[in-house]
């Protein structure tokens, strides 16, 4: 651990990514405030949070709710920086798309506020999506962060179409806030965030990249190309661009590309154990295999990946049988 390197803040601390995020903070040796959400029955469990190393000593753990942005107001004073990582997003689309994006726009600009108020928060790293890069019409191999998501043509997108037009139009809104009000606010673009959790939820973006050994038949068109990245390598560029000096805009975060051919075979290989659908019984699964995204905005900025698909794989079916869900 290096020395002190003061208080940050982390909304959604109780997520697969924010999780991470608090425990490699600490580890570095920052003084973390957290956020989770209201819990009025007292039944949610947060004892791996409070266990994690160091978080007796510099983890703090606040209610705050993103329809009440001033409610993250005593979690972020005295913060140096603020990874706003929670979402109000419920991608089963169990409701209307604007109140949907409303809500993630009115909370994240709510934030802001709040940062732009404290006087003391220097840098703000947002969490987007591929989903704001991808859907565009674009018939380019490779997208970067040039690269935005068509809105109308999200309108038409089943089942993660209110989630994809929510973080398009929430990371425009909060780059927009940061130029005009003279607050850094950098995004980070994750694809599939895949690899070992500490939450005790299964993510959902570890459900679908395991669908294959979970038999999660509906999800296979999302797994038909899709790239990937460790959640580790994430929790770590999220801090690589907190510190950086010259760090601007938006960074796509992303390690691996696979298809589902390819997925196939490679989980047949190394976990003989499970029932793995062949490549030739996967030819009927039907969808649009998107372009692939390039990372070399963060890569040039001097960050490094450190895993591989193989060590997301290993990693998520271990925490998987650890915690009942294999």
């Amino acid at each position: 651990m290096e020395g002190n390197k003061g208080t940050v803040c982390v909304t959604g601390g109780t997520g697969f990514i924010g999780s991470w995020l608090i425990m490699r903070l600490l580890e570095y040796g920052y003084s973390v405030q957290t956020t989770v959400r209201p819990d009025p029955d007292g039944g949610r469990d947060i004892s791996f949070l409070k266990n994690l190393p160091g978080a007796s000593e510099r983890l703090r753990i606040f209610t705050a709710d993103l329809s009440e942005p001033q409610s993250f107001s005593p979690a972020i004073e005295g913060c140096v920086g603020v990874f706003h990582v929670a979402s109000p997003i419920d991608i089963e689309d169990r409701e209307p798309e604007p109140v949907v994006t409303k809500r993630s726009i009115d909370g994240a600009l709510g934030i802001l506020r709040v940062c732009l108020n404290s006087k003391t928060v220097k840098r703000v790293v947002y969490t987007s999506s591929t989903s704001a890069v991808q859907y565009n019409n674009c018939s380019a191999d490779i997208l970067d962060e040039d690269s935005w998501s068509d809105v109308e043509s999200l309108r038409q997108v089943p089942r993660f179409g209110a989630y994809a037009i929510s973080k398009t139009s929430t990371e425009k809104a909060v780059l927009e806030f940061g130029e005009r009000h003279g607050l850094e606010v950098v995004t980070v673009v994750p694809t599939f965030v895949h690899g070992p959790f500490i939450c005790p939820k299964l993510p959902g973006s570890v459900q679908i990249s395991l669908a294959l050994i979970l038999g999660n038949e509906n999800e296979y068109p999302i797994l038909l190309k899709i790239c990937l990245v460790h959640v580790d390598d994430v929790a770590r560029a999220f801090i690589f661009l907190f510190e950086h000096p010259n760090a601007k805009g938006r960074y796509i975060c992303s390690s691996a590309t696979t298809t589902i051919e390819e997925m196939s075979k490679f989980l047949s290989e190394r976990y003989p154990e499970f029932q793995i659908p062949s490549p030739e019984s996967l030819e009927k699964v039907k969808g649009p295999r998107s372009g692939g995204l390039s990372s070399g905005k963060l890569l040039d900025a001097g960050f490094e990946y450190k895993y591989g698909i193989k060590d997301m794989f290993d990693g998520a079916i271990q925490c998987c049988k650890e915690k009942g869900y294999l």
